[in-house]
């Protein structure tokens, strides 16, 4: 399934109903979980493009050629150890233009990030799963990153296995959004915005008291430590088309209030503010700098699960 989505729109539309056409790729279900979660939209702004695929859904801004949100379900019972895919490729039911294609990721150190992870949607039957493997390579699904592999990153890959594996005594379902956070200040390289952060919040529901509640957890990984220095916008971008990428990194990896998100980018989450398992944190930065209650991640053993008391 593909459309422009009204912005104006009413919240909570994104169902992800069967498209006939196209019957293992149903995208992104809001009904996944015992409770609602709409997929994040944007509030107001441009139109996006939304783009259902297997067990997820894009939601890709085609002014900056990358994605506002990302949505999958997942379902631990029935992931599936397929091989990669590895094979990159642009969606053809939107305009190539629309997307940040192979020449941006060309002889430099620049990763093809995914943003659903390749492994997330591959469950349920062989054929489905299979199908879900190769929809993760679409270049729809990737945001630049930093080529270097460090811990951080390590850490951010693993989060949703860590929730996971907090969900199994709850049916063992969470659903997870991720993307780059579209800033006004990103430094262009070939054409593209280079992102300088990426958000990921994490949902799932638990028995609590004999009823069901929603949970989610916030997450913001930072590639910019680097950046200030360096001015790659107008003139500047120019020298680089043929040269090397942004030096990004390294990477620092954060719990944050989902309400933070929200005020990054723009997006609604919803009901996912008040499941947020973070007691609320208000104060900030004026200089962006992480803000007053962002907990800085080294090891698992940093992410909060249990919600805070009020």
């Amino acid at each position: 399934m593909v459309g422009i989505v009204d912005v104006a729109r009413p919240l909570g539309w994104l169902t992800g109903s069967m498209d006939a056409t196209t019957p293992d790729r149903a995208g992104y279900r809001q009904d996944f979980l015992t409770l609602p979660v709409a997929l994040p939209a944007p509030i107001a702004g441009s139109p996006v493009r939304e783009l259902a695929y297997t067990h997820f859904t894009v939601l890709l801004d085609p002014v900056r050629r990358l994605a506002q949100s990302t949505g999958v379900n997942i379902d631990g019972d029935l992931l599936l150890d397929l091989d990669r895919a590895d094979d990159w490729h642009l969606d053809d039911r939107i305009a190539e233009n629309e997307q940040t294609g192979p020449a941006v990721y060309a002889s430099n150190d620049l990763d093809r990030g995914h943003l659903v992870r390749r492994r997330d949607p591959v469950w349920g039957d062989r054929a489905t799963a299979a199908q879900a493997n190769v929809d993760t390579f679409a270049y729809t699904n990737a945001a630049p990153q930093a080529g270097e592999f460090n811990q951080s990153k390590e850490l951010w890959l693993g989060l949703e296995d860590h929730v996971l594996a907090y969900a199994q005594a709850n049916r063992n379902r969470i659903s997870v959004f991720t993307a780059p956070v579209l800033a006004l200040n990103d430094p262009l390289y070939r054409g593209v915005g280079i992102p300088q952060a990426f958000w990921k919040v994490v949902a799932w529901t638990t028995d609590a008291s004999g009823a069901d509640a929603l949970r989610a957890a916030a997450f913001v990984l930072d590639q910019s430590p680097q950046l200030s220095d360096i001015d790659l916008n107008d003139a500047s971008a120019q020298a680089l088309i043929d040269g090397s990428p942004p030096p990004l990194g390294p990477y620092f990896s954060y719990q944050v209030p989902v309400d933070d998100v929200a005020s990054l980018t723009g997006l609604d989450f919803g009901a996912l503010v008040d499941a947020d398992v973070m007691a609320p944190v208000l104060a900030g930065r004026a200089d962006g700098s992480p803000r007053t209650g962002w907990v800085r991640l080294r090891t698992r053993d940093d992410v909060t699960i249990e919600k805070a008391s009020a």
